[in-house]
């Protein structure tokens, strides 16, 4: 368990152990999750944004048939020029 103090402006210094486990780092953001039951979770807002694009992107590369990096150049080239760009 750790404990942390929270100043006269609201301020609280996150503990080095907790830091450490969400891989927290100067500047990167936070957030706070409140589950049903009350309890309230801290996150780091990075890597929660990384795994809900994951999620949500979920089976997006079979359906638009990326299965390595030249199909990824080609649907890249396609959205950007409107059509297949020769290398």
């Amino acid at each position: 368990m750790n404990l942390a103090k929270v100043s006269a402006n609201g301020q609280v210094t996150v503990p080095v152990e907790i830091r450490r486990k969400l891989k927290l780092k100067e500047g990167d953001k936070i957030f706070f999750i409140e589950r049903s039951d009350g309890e309230v979770v801290i996150s780091n807002a990075s890597t929660a944004a990384i795994l809900n694009a994951q999620k949500a992107f979920k089976g997006a590369a079979k359906k638009f048939g990326v299965i390595n990096e030249e199909d990824v150049q080609r649907l890249v080239d396609e959205t950007r020029y409107g059509k297949r760009r020769r290398h």
